[in-house]
């Protein structure tokens, strides 16, 4: 593993001063060899997911494994029209003593990638540390090792005569004496990005010498206030809990004002339940839909990732707020109201990486926020806050012209 992150350290300085034009057409090379790759890959998926089936995993397990590799291919190339921010500058300005001060985006460095079941993050990371100037090794589950395998191969390929092939490498196995050792590899890795579920991100946290992104849940919220279109709260709320359930930005917990919620929950949740989803609900709620299980102490703050939602009604907006201070991750944060003033003070108070105001928490996303792909959301608030896009995967450098000036 030292190995490994050595010829990482070696390929990122030479990744660092590659133009805007290699790097883009090193990604457009691994589209290429991806599609040229789709029936290798498709099969190596195939073999992972009769596993999963095997091993009894449920479908949002399944869909997270599931590979689309033309989406793939066209999320490389999506990044090639996105900016470089490598060498951008930020901020210019003069002092009184006449030095001239830049601050200017460089390469993180070396970025280590650990994730579990969604082998696009291989596509994804690669791209996006390859676009900001960063070398990445990949650390794929053990449930994607072989489609992980497939598409690094046709990553290695893309680069080949391009850029140094080193700037992307693949952990060979899900090995976890080989994490802990990269783990420990200060010096060498600059920065790991886990992503899956909570046991994995305090894992590494907990054992990690090396600087790292944390998202430990995504206990998302979606708050319908006393005047709201309660029409478009409802098309909210099926969209963030259904769409796709297992992923880290899909609604885990409903909150319904009491003025509301006579006329809007009985609605909501034929809807709601009709797409399979299992209610879990406070007193009042399970008053006003029969069909909700009683909720357990546990079911508020709780991630499902599956069809299952928690459901509270609430006395108004201080204890919606209060609510999701004490039960939120900080991931995503929603509120669906026609009132300029509340949505106001919800954006304000809350405490989460996106707040929404009449839209899903489906949209706490990269590409849809307009960054492109991302290599994870943080939730730790250093070095970044939300979707972690190509800027994220910089830092920022202080550049100084002089004429002679001493201190």
């Amino acid at each position: 593993m030292r190995q490994l992150a050595q010829r990482a350290k070696a390929a990122a300085r030479s990744l660092g001063h590659a133009s805007t034009k290699q790097k883009n057409a090193a990604l457009n090379a691994i589209a290429k060899e991806l599609l040229l790759a789709k029936d290798e890959i498709v099969a190596a998926n195939a073999l992972d997911l009769a596993d999963a089936v095997r091993d009894g995993k449920n479908d949002a397990f399944l869909d997270r494994l599931r590979i689309d590799v033309a989406a793939c291919a066209a999320a490389v190339r999506a990044v090639t029209k996105l900016d470089d921010p490598v060498g951008k500058v930020t901020r210019a300005w003069k002092r009184p003593n006449g030095l001239r001060v830049k601050k200017v985006r460089l390469p993180l460095g070396v970025l280590l990638m650990i994730y579990e079941s969604r082998p696009n993050v291989t596509t994804d990371a690669a791209a996006l540390a390859l676009k900001s100037g960063n070398a990445v090794i990949l650390r794929g589950g053990k449930e994607s090792l072989r489609t992980n395998s497939a598409l690094a191969e046709a990553i290695r390929r893309g680069l080949d005569g391009v850029l140094p092939a080193d700037v992307v490498q693949l952990v060979p196995s899900a090995d976890r004496a080989q994490l802990l050792a990269l783990l420990s590899l200060d010096g060498l890795i600059d920065l790991c990005i886990p992503r899956g579920g909570e046991g994995l991100i305090r894992f590494v946290a907990e054992n990690a010498r090396v600087p790292v992104v944390k998202h430990y849940q995504g206990v998302c919220h979606v708050y319908v206030h006393a005047q709201a279109d309660l029409k478009k709260a409802q098309a909210i709320i099926v969209n963030a809990k259904t769409s796709r359930p297992g992923v880290c930005n899909a609604a885990e917990c409903l909150l319904v004002d009491a003025k509301v919620a006579p006329k809007f929950l009985p609605a909501a949740a034929r809807e709601l339940i009709a797409k399979g989803v299992e209610l879990r609900g406070c007193e009042r709620t399970v008053a006003l839909v029969p069909q909700a299980k009683p909720a357990a102490p546990d079911d508020f703050g709780r991630e499902f990732l599956e069809l299952k939602l928690a459901v509270r009604v609430v006395d108004g907006l201080d204890q919606a707020l209060e609510h999701i201070a004490r039960y939120g991750s900080e991931h995503t944060e929603a509120i669906v109201t026609k009132s300029k003033p509340a949505a106001a003070r919800f954006q304000r108070e809350v405490t989460a990486s996106a707040v929404m105001w009449n839209a899903s928490t489906r949209f706490n996303d990269g590409g849809e926020l307009g960054l492109g792909a991302e290599v994870g959301i943080s939730t730790s608030r250093l070095h970044a806050f939300g979707p972690m896009g190509l800027e994220e995967l910089t830092a920022q450098k202080f550049v100084v012209e002089g004429n002679g000036q001493v201190r």
